[in-house]
Formats: C-alpha cells, structure tokens, sequence
C-alpha cells in the first residue's frame, strides 16, 4: 500500500480491466424534460494543465444545476421518479436528512411534484442553509447531531409515517434501491462531461471526485468502468476522510468528523450500497485540508469558475495528485486529461 499524509493508492485497485457496458439514456431524456435542464459548462483550464505537465484539466461546473446550486438535483429527481412509480402511497411526505444541497433538492422535487417535505438537518449547517430549504416550503427539522445520527433520525421518522417516503442519499442493508437511484441520476453529469470533452478533442483519464458518503464517486466509478483507462479518485476532508480510511482497512470504515467548510463533504461512514464498487473502483483517495480548498476556492474564482469549498476541494487534490508520487501511481503525464467535479457553486448550502 502507497501512502502518504494526504494519498493513498488503493491497495484493492488494479488497472487494465475491460469496459463494461452502460446504458442511461432514460435517465438523460428525463432530466432533459426538467424545468430548467440545460448543459453545465465543462470549462477548460489551460493554465492549470501546462504548470501540472498535463495535456487538459477540465472542470464540470455544477454551480447551476436545473436552477439549483449544485449537482445534487440529478439525483434526487430520478430517485423521487422511480420511488414514485415504484410507490402505491396516494401522496406521500418526502423525508431526508441532510447536511445541505441534498435537502434542497428533495425539497425542490417536492414542490414540483405537489409533494409535502420533511428535511432532517445536523449540527454544524449553516442557517443560509437551512433557510434555502425552507424556501422551497419544506418543513425543516434541525437536530443537535452529527449526521450519520441525522440520517438515523430521519429514517427512524419515516418508517414512524405510514405516508413517508425517505428519499436518502446515503444506504445501508435493506434500505438500497432509492440510493441506488441517486446514483444513478448522477449519470447524466458524465454523460455530458464526456460528450463535452469529445467536442474539445479529448478523452478523460482521471476524474477527481468530491466524496461525502460517496454517491457521487459511486457514480464516477460506474463511468469509469465503461471507459477502461478512466482512473476515477475521491477527495474528501482531513477532517471526514471515511472513504480513505474505509480503502485503507479493507473494510467499511466509519471515522468521527469535525468542523470543515466543506460541509457536503463532513461524513463519517461511506454508503453501504456504494462501498463495494468504490472499494474495487477508485484508484485513490486524497484528503485536503482547510487552506488548501479555501486556496482552490480563489484560484478557480479567477479562472471564471463559481465553486464552493466542496467543489473547488477537487482542485486542491489535483494539485496532490500530479505530483509524485501519485503522479507515477496513477500514470499521469504530459499527454494526460483530467476531470475534476466541482460539484456546488459558492451559494451553494454545503
């Protein structure tokens, strides 16, 4: 195992393996049918790849997601249609916990769909966070947790509620398929990343991806599966680093967490349905401290990217990441492409 103060390689990774097949173009066409769906830049960064000695660093910018400041709408939306098709409730409460974005969108599918919401906060979010939500007229309920206890406290409330639907975005045994739908939604944000980077004359050979409890790295991996010299790495928190600690054991793995400006990001256990892809999928894992995504913050403010912490958090690994001697574990060089997810915009809820 290759480690040091902020990556690991993981030991459970292994290149060369063959592409499998993947079909989303329902999830694309339904989100195309959304209120406010449009293509989210894919923004190149010239200027970053040639002091890194890459050939392309490209960023996803999600800081305006069908009229949400984050990505987190594709998920919830298709988990919301799929749990109601798959649903006989009349009208259901949608139920969630949150550390901010999530919320917001379950919130938000609520509302389009005529829906009543109920969203669980933990400690730590910020009250602009929670008035976003309520903004879209769902009720909030804001618990002194931290979130792996919100979380239990919201699914403890739906399963209370004949009428609940939990829409959550994190899994555990018996509670996978809505998870599972969240990733998938996330599909359309590749898709487009890729058909994007085609138009510019580039592939992808890493992607840098923002990782909470790991929904959105699920999702990368089950992209990069598809495309067989796709490295796919996580970037977390110093303070939350779950995933890393979980690749590093060999096991699912829950760390305690502390205060971080990368509030999507503060979890302390990866999702159950997630970890055995991440496990077998992710190259990598990287941690970043305050100053580093504060740092990134700035850097792609002035390159003309709108990010939050969570998102700019996948510059700051890059820079880790091009550097040896994760440069050589990954296989990174001068003719390399990079894709790195910034996921919020800096109005984002965390």
């Amino acid at each position: 195992m290759l480690t040091t103060e902020s990556f690991l390689l993981n030991p459970s990774w292994a290149a060369g393996r063959p592409a499998e097949p993947r079909e989303t173009g329902d999830i694309r066409d339904f989100h195309s049918n959304l209120p406010d769906y449009a293509v989210t830049p894919l923004v190149s960064l010239p200027t970053v790849a040639e002091g890194l000695g890459l050939a392309a660093v490209l960023v996803k910018d999600e800081s305006l997601r069908l009229g949400l400041p984050a990505f987190k709408m594709l998920g919830a939306s298709w988990a919301v249609h799929r749990a109601l098709q798959s649903s006989d409730r009349e009208r259901p409460r949608l139920v969630t916990a949150t550390d901010g974005n999530h919320g917001r969108a379950v919130a938000r599918m609520a509302k389009l769909t005529g829906l009543p919401a109920t969203i669980v906060v933990p400690q730590g979010v910020s009250e602009r966070a929670i008035e976003a939500i309520r903004t879209e007229g769902a009720e909030v309920r804001v618990l002194d947790l931290p979130y792996d206890d919100a979380v239990r406290a919201a699914a403890a409330l739906a399963d209370a509620d004949a009428d609940a639907l939990l829409v959550q975005d994190t899994s555990w045994p018996g509670y996978e398929d809505v998870p599972q739908w969240i990733v998938d939604g996330y599909a359309t944000l590749f898709d487009e990343a890729a058909d994007q980077a085609a138009e510019l004359g580039t592939g992808v050979d890493l992607i840098v991806v923002p990782a909470g409890v790991g929904s959105l790295a699920h999702a990368a991996v089950t992209f990069g599966r598809s495309h067989p010299d796709c490295r796919v790495v996580s970037v977390e928190p110093d303070v939350a680093d779950c995933v890393r600690a979980s690749l590093a054991a060999g096991t699912l793995t829950t760390v305690p967490t502390g205060q971080t400006s990368m509030a999507g990001l503060n979890c302390g256990t990866p999702s159950y349905l997630a970890w055995p892809d991440l496990e077998k999928g992710l190259a990598g894992a990287v941690v970043v401290d305050e100053d580093a995504a504060t740092q990134a913050v700035a850097e792609l403010g002035r390159l003309g990217v709108d990010a939050g912490p969570c998102g700019a958090a996948s510059l700051a690994a890059l820079r880790i990441l091009a550097a040896e001697p994760a440069r050589s574990c990954l296989g990174l060089g001068a003719d390399s492409s990079v894709l790195l997810l910034s996921t919020e915009g800096s109005q984002a809820s965390g």
